[in-house]
């Protein structure tokens, strides 16, 4: 298996303005687009929390839109670490 095709898991804490402007909707169409398992979920504190697994170049492809997100965000930082995989369907939870 190449790297690009290895699977990797990262779980991603978006900060900035990403509540109300669509993020987690935005965020759940690109994974899809990708093919990634995973979730993401709004948190009381005002961020987004996500976890992907999939192809490592699907995973970072993620991360890259994540710093940009959708036109209404406003991304401040986003932390990456990694994570254990998820899977099936890629879902948007409550929040936490």
């Amino acid at each position: 298996m190449s790297v690009s095709a290895e699977a990797i898991a990262r779980r991603l804490v978006i900060a900035g303005r990403v509540q109300g402007v669509g993020f987690r909707y935005a965020f759940a169409d690109e994974a899809r687009v990708h093919r990634l398992a995973g979730w993401v979920r709004n948190r009381r504190d005002g961020t987004v929390e996500a976890l992907v697994s999939g192809p490592a170049l699907a995973v970072e492809a993620i991360i890259t839109w994540a710093r940009v997100g959708p036109a209404a965000a406003r991304i401040a930082s986003v932390e990456v670490e990694e994570a254990i995989a998820a899977s099936g369907a890629f879902e948007i939870l409550a929040t936490l």
